[in-house]
């Protein structure tokens, strides 16, 4: 305002105007300030007008934010709105600005115009059935609008309409349409048939029994851009409202009216990859027999095969023809897996994807896919391969490293994963940083929608739930990774000012709305978020599943596991600053629970902790020990087996000198890892990573806690420094008491379990890597005159390779098809297994190393 007053400029005007709003949205209070704002461009005006469309924008919209939306429309219609030089943006405005007004009628005739200079122009459209409809929902929609995932379902409001009213106007639509699609007829426009769908969909809402006539659109549209692979996600939402028996009408009268015998063979290609992705969408892929599912997938390989030729002349940056069909024959396969846990099928999978990529590197949903596959069969090196081939930069590592962070966190490959949470959190705080640089260069430039743009948009980051997750994470992993070495770890801690950072973390998280950026539309069907995997389960049909639902089942769940994962440091903290007050009181009162500060704080945090994981304390407690005593199974602690192993250490180090509370965290892990190696058996890592996974996390977090407290301990009743002599004689009290025999008990019980589960990893590597490699290939040999099962999609690729001719499909794909190489695949995917369980069976040795060492020491108080 003072370069402005100094210099009488527009742009130092606008500095402050649009600063000003940037206050009221973030802050979402202030509206005072806007009136000051408006005050401030009106006097502007009388004086010097104004000159630039920026401006005008920033004054239209500034108006918008306060509702004076005829105000706004009286602007746009003066001398002002000459400054706007494109016809059709202008109408959007207009037509915008008075349907906000409710004046509907004359919003109607705008956003008609627009569609005759713009007839492809879905959004103004879906405003014109709004306004036609007197709907403002729409406007709902896309105020709200997720630009990471857009929801497919836009509310209707028609309970304001009597039926004559409603037939009245959607009729006036349908010709509007029918107009529309006259005039593009010999044009490859989708506006104006899906505009048609649309009206079909809206009379069925209303309750016109239509469905007939939704399904002949549908077929309509199919016809006329069935071939192109948008289609599925175009219709998507008219699917949506379809009766599952609908649903399978649809999908057998795609297939009957597909044109199997078009001369164009892309045609063909298109319509087939169009009908399975329908299939997909509907879930009816999920109610086929298995043999169907089986000749279906057979009968895409042979058709992606014949067609391989068309592609000979390609770029190997350009997407070849029936690309996605190697996509949808791997989906076919694991879903066979999943309905017979028959691993043939998940390796012939794994074939098939890498074949695709051997052709062609480029393509990053055959990555994303073997990803998902490699990290359910546990050869997570592999899938952080494909995840590093992707080439995720910028702003994709918000919204694209969710397909590999929960797998590396739960994993014992602990370099990998830390030069993941670094390169995340290099961007996430650099782009923070830079933001204000952006702004300002938007500010100069004039372009005042780009400031709001990025401040918004720096603020979406900040709210971003991985980005509070991957901060807590970076620092849990410091911890896990010095958890041998209690001095080490009290440098970590210090550096994470004893954890009092993330429990103010935590209590802001609470109150805070939280963003999820993450894409998850490119996720397999099989999991459709981080937290959920259907394989893992029993076989149900999917009877369509929006993925949009997936994101409000898990926001408060997120939140919860973000705030228990930051109360963790400080507890170990704690936990630890209670051990020498506890043991010195031990000798003398037992029971006590050492310094009453330190001691106070650490049961307020195990009553917040147990309160995110759903009950009280003393419940909490009474869990726990009827677990440890067999009188409940560890099926009652669901996918939070961790966190209340973790509760279970902090709940022990709360009271170090009750003997009975040892017993109980010694029954307790000795009985939850025990039982999951048992259930394991001598199953091979494809079968049974799940439960790999969770014996790492218990290893390198509850238990690696407890080791930490019982190094405490040992440290405690060691003699040194000044006190040297009083030392000794404390340590002579400490290893004559009971609590000295609990403690070590406990490192006895825990070096025994821990031993179990270096045995079972041993057993797994025991196996020659040739043997295992062997026993991976002949899961995808047939037996011959075999009529079905896995090893079919296989055969045809093999016997297509070894016919092909170079002059037949180029000799850039015929240089890949020889070079594919299942054994050479096999070997990488033991490999990569093996690696993950080299690398646990160390994580396991020094634990159990080091637990040795503190038993010596204490042998020797």
């Amino acid at each position: 305002m003072k370069m402005y007053k100094l210099a009488g400029e527009e742009r130092f005007l606008l500095w402050a105007v649009c600063s000003i709003q940037l206050q009221v949205l973030c802050d979402k209070s202030g509206e005072k300030l806007l009136l000051l704002a408006e005050g401030l461009l009106k006097k502007h005006i009388a004086s010097h007008s104004m000159h630039e469309p920026e401006a005008l924008m920033v004054y239209i919209s500034l108006l918008e934010q306060q509702s004076k939306y005829n105000d706004a429309l009286e602007v746009l219609s003066g001398d002002l709105g000459s400054l706007l030089m494109i016809e059709v943006d202008k109408l959007r405005i207009q037509g915008r600005l008075l349907a906000r007004a409710n004046d509907y009628s004359a919003a109607v005739d705008v956003y008609k115009k627009i569609l005759e200079l713009s007839p492809d122009d879905w959004e103004c459209f879906l405003h014109y059935l709004g306004c036609l409809l007197e709907d403002d929902s729409i406007w709902k929609y896309f105020d709200n609008i997720d630009q990471i995932q857009p929801t497919k379902h836009i509310e209707c409001k028609f309970s304001h309409l009597t039926e004559e009213m409603f037939d009245s106007r959607i009729s006036s639509a349908s010709d509007l349409v029918l107009k529309l699609q006259m005039d593009t007829e010999n044009s490859n426009l989708r506006g104006p048939y899906l505009a048609g769908l649309e009206i079909e969909k809206r009379k069925f809402l209303f309750g016109k029994k239509n469905e007939n006539k939704l399904l002949e659109s549908l077929l309509q549209y199919f016809h006329k851009f069935g071939h192109l692979a948008c289609y599925a996600s175009d219709v998507e939402a008219y699917l949506h409202v379809l009766s599952p028996d609908k649903k399978t009408e649809f999908v057998g009268m795609l297939v009957k009216n597909s044109d199997a015998f078009s001369e164009s063979a892309t045609k063909v290609l298109g319509q087939t990859t169009t009908i399975l992705k329908v299939q997909e969408l509907t879930g009816n892929i999920f109610e086929l027999p298995i043999d169907e599912i089986e000749a279906s997938a057979v009968k895409l390989a042979k058709l992606y095969c014949q067609n391989l030729s068309l592609s000979k002349d390609l770029d190997p940056q350009e997407s070849m023809f029936g690309e996605e069909l190697l996509s949808l024959i791997s989906n076919m396969l694991v879903q066979l897996y999943w309905r017979t846990r028959n691993f043939c099928y998940l390796a012939e999978a794994i074939m098939v994807l890498e074949l695709g990529l051997t052709i062609r590197g480029h393509v990053w949903q055959y990555k994303i896919l073997l990803l998902h596959i490699y990290s359910y069969v546990g050869a997570l090196p592999l899938a952080f391969e494909r995840y590093k081939a992707l080439d995720v930069k910028n702003i994709l590592t918000e919204t694209v490293s969710h397909h590999i962070l929960r797998q590396m966190l739960e994993s014992p490959m602990w370099v990998d994963l830390s030069n993941l949470l670094k390169d995340y959190l290099k961007f996430m705080d650099d782009h923070l940083r830079e933001s204000a640089d952006l702004t300002f260069l938007a500010y100069r430039h004039r372009n005042y929608s780009k400031v709001i743009e990025f401040v918004l948009f720096k603020q979406r980051l900040q709210h971003s739930n991985q980005y509070h997750a991957a901060r807590v994470e970076a620092s849990v992993l410091q911890l896990k990774q010095n958890a041998d070495s209690i001095e080490e770890e009290e440098r970590v801690l210090e550096n994470l000012k004893s954890g009092v950072q993330l429990v103010e973390l935590s209590n802001e998280i609470g109150s805070r709305t939280l963003r999820f950026n993450e894409d998850m539309e490119t996720r397999p069907w099989w999991t459709p978020c981080p937290e959920k995997n259907y394989l893992l389960g029993p076989f149900e049909e999917i009877s369509y599943c929006p993925k949009e639902n997936e994101k409000k089942d898990r926001e408060e769940n997120m939140k919860l596991a973000i705030q228990r994962k930051s109360l963790l440091p400080r507890m170990i903290y704690l936990s630890i600053q209670c051990t020498s007050t506890a043991l010195k009181e031990s000798v003398e009162t037992n029971g006590s629970k050492g310094d009453t500060k330190i001691s106070g704080e650490l049961e307020c945090l195990l009553e917040e902790y147990t309160k995110m994981l759903g009950c009280s304390l003393s419940d909490a407690v009474e869990m726990i020990t009827e677990i440890s005593k067999g009188a409940r199974t560890s099926e009652s602690l669901g996918s939070s087996l961790v966190d209340w192993l973790n509760f279970a250490v902090f709940w022990n180090g709360w009271s170090l000198s009750s003997h009975e509370h040892w017993h109980v965290l010694n029954s307790l892990f000795e009985r939850l890892i025990l039982d999951r190696i048992r259930s394991m058996g001598s199953s091979d890592m494809s079968s049974c990573y799940s439960d790999v996974q969770v014996l790492v996390q218990i290893i390198t977090e509850p238990l690696a806690w407890h080791s930490l407290i019982i190094q405490a301990c040992t440290q405690s009743s060691l003699p040194s420094g000044k006190k040297k002599k009083k030392n000794h004689q404390h340590s002579d009290q400490l290893s004559s008491s009971p609590m000295s025999e609990t403690i070590k008990d406990s490192i006895q019980s825990l070096c025994n379990t821990i031993q179990e589960v270096s045995n079972w990893i041993l057993n797994q590597l025991d196996s020659p890597e040739d043997d295992q490699v062997d026993r991976f290939l002949s899961t995808l040999k047939r037996a011959e005159g075999a009529a079905g099962g896995p090893g079919q999609i296989l055969g045809v690729l093999e016997s297509v390779i070894a016919s092909c001719e170079e002059s037949e499909v180029g000799n850039r794909i015929f240089d890949a098809l020889k070079s594919w190489n299942t054994a050479d695949t096999a070997r990488k995917t033991v490999m990569a297994q093996q690696r993950v369980f080299r690398e646990f069976l160390q994580i396991c040795e020094s634990k159990r190393k080091q637990l040795e060492t503190v038993k010596q020491q204490m042998s020797h108080v």
